[in-house]
């Protein structure tokens, strides 16, 4: 008699890896929820603060879309913040000495370029995190793009 061949047994499915949320990507989400409540209780910029938290909503949902709507945020946002110091730069109205900032109790003076800096490294972190192949495992490219989905 032959001996009978037990069937392979399947791979386990790994569903942690499938459905944690990459701790980087909490992070910026986070952000993005506190900018976007601070600015709806500021009353600045609503419509913007509405759509990041949609997209927030999105990105937590998996949705395809939500991976679009982050990943051109954060290349828009970029753009912008590296073109602030041409923005700004008005030669009738240059302000002499190092802006104030106010961080809770600390307050220091800073040049303009510290400022300029340190958002365009922030924008580039958000580039990096939004383009991370882990970010990119968190979402189901086979839904569609309706973010209401």
């Amino acid at each position: 008699m032959s001996e009978q061949e037990s069937p392979s047994p399947t791979p386990a499915i790994d569903l942690t890896k499938d459905t944690c949320l990459p701790k980087r990507l909490i992070a910026l989400l986070l952000l993005y929820v506190a900018a976007s409540v601070s600015g709806l209780i500021a009353k600045q910029g609503v419509l913007l603060c509405l759509l990041t938290l949609f997209m927030v909503v999105a990105i937590i949902g998996r949705q395809k879309a939500g991976l679009i709507m982050l990943r051109g945020y954060t290349l828009v946002q970029l753009a912008l913040v590296s073109m602030l110091p041409v923005m700004l730069y008005d030669p009738d109205n240059l302000v002499v000495g190092p802006t104030t900032v106010h961080l809770g109790e600390w307050q220091g003076k800073l040049p303009d370029y510290v400022i300029f800096i340190a958002l365009i490294a922030l924008s580039l972190i958000q580039v990096w995190i939004a383009f991370n192949g882990k970010v990119k495992a968190w979402f189901k490219p086979k839904l569609n793009l309706n973010i209401m989905n």
